[in-house]
């Protein structure tokens, strides 16, 4: 019996490309729907002017290509789950613009609060890039993050995009965070160094040390390079409210090089920032080689996985 022209097409000796479409399931030919294969359709599989490289590249869609969970997990910094349509295969990836605001505002920050060539002011020099590269940027890539179903990235990016605006605003002279503590109403930028502002101050970056503290141990599904960006932002914020505090109480002294250690983990987490980041770019061009980003997702396994397997024993 002669084959139907459509299975034809499949299984051509020529054809090196030809996976399943659902669509193309139970179609016949005294089927009531029309049948695309016999002619031009969205569905043709590989004219026979087109090679299969270019072919694959044509019909990439969330029924044929897929990526593995390590790397979409390095592409968005979350595990990989299942969520309805297909917003990640038709608009870019927002990880990298939120990872590049957090990066050129805590690098430089990193920098001054070590001191590096006379850096100092707590930050102030860079206030510009605390508003429009970390507050702006990161809370655009969280809310873009949203809407991806990436719950992790999007609470990690808008939480931090908050931070940098925060810290820009209180840095900014006509919100008056620092010159409320001033005894001189004339010269606001006294407040800086008043024992009342380091130890108020204090509060915020100590619960900012306790929200990286959560967001680790939350990032154990991630990977090591993600793990090493909140171990470093922990022991930041950790040794900065020392440092605020240690200067409520005029040790001057201890308060400098407690400021000094903080400014040494933000520079660890940005460099594992600066690597991550050129990871995702390299994936998101198909460079012909890849950074490791060391994947230990399969190393906790997940909630519903345990459940499976609860319910497969139990049954």
């Amino acid at each position: 019996m002669e084959r139907p022209h459509h299975e034809k097409n499949l299984a051509s000796p020529d054809d090196t490309f030809s996976p399943i479409f659902a669509s193309m399931q139970n179609v016949s030919e005294d089927s009531g729907h029309r049948n695309f294969l016999d002619g031009p359709s969205p569905y043709r599989l590989k004219p026979d002017n087109t090679s299969s490289d270019e072919a694959l590249k044509q019909i990439k869609t969330a029924n044929t290509v897929s990526i593995s969970p390590e790397l979409f997990e390095k592409l968005y910094l979350t595990p990989q789950k299942a969520v309805k349509g297909d917003l990640r295969g038709t608009f870019g990836n927002p990880t990298p613009v939120a990872l590049i605001g957090f990066l050129l505002s805590c690098t430089p920050l990193a920098c001054e609060l070590m001191g590096w060539r006379g850096a100092g002011g707590n930050g102030a020099a860079t206030l510009g890039a605390y508003y429009f590269f970390g507050g702006m940027l990161m809370t655009l890539g969280g809310l873009l993050e949203f809407f991806l179903g990436n719950t992790f990235a999007f609470v990690v990016f808008c939480s931090f995009g908050g931070f940098w605006f925060t810290l820009g605003s209180t840095l900014t002279p006509s919100f008056n965070a620092y010159g409320a503590y001033s005894s001189d109403p004339t010269k606001p930028y006294e407040g800086l160094t008043t024992a009342g502002f380091h130890a108020s101050y204090g509060f915020f970056l100590l619960f900012m040390g306790l929200l990286c503290l959560l967001y680790l141990i939350c990032a154990l599904r991630t990977n090591i390079v993600f793990v090493t960006i909140f171990f470093g932002l922990f022991f930041t914020f950790v040794l900065l409210t020392g440092s605020y505090w240690q200067g409520a109480i005029g040790h001057a002294t201890a308060a400098a090089n407690l400021q000094i250690a903080s400014g040494a983990f933000a520079f660890l987490a940005c460099l594992a920032g600066w690597w991550i980041f050129f990871a995702q770019m390299l994936a998101s061009v198909d460079f012909p080689f890849q950074l490791p980003v060391g994947d230990i997702s399969h190393v906790i396994r997940s909630g519903s996985d345990r459940l499976q397997d609860k319910e497969r024993f139990s049954a």
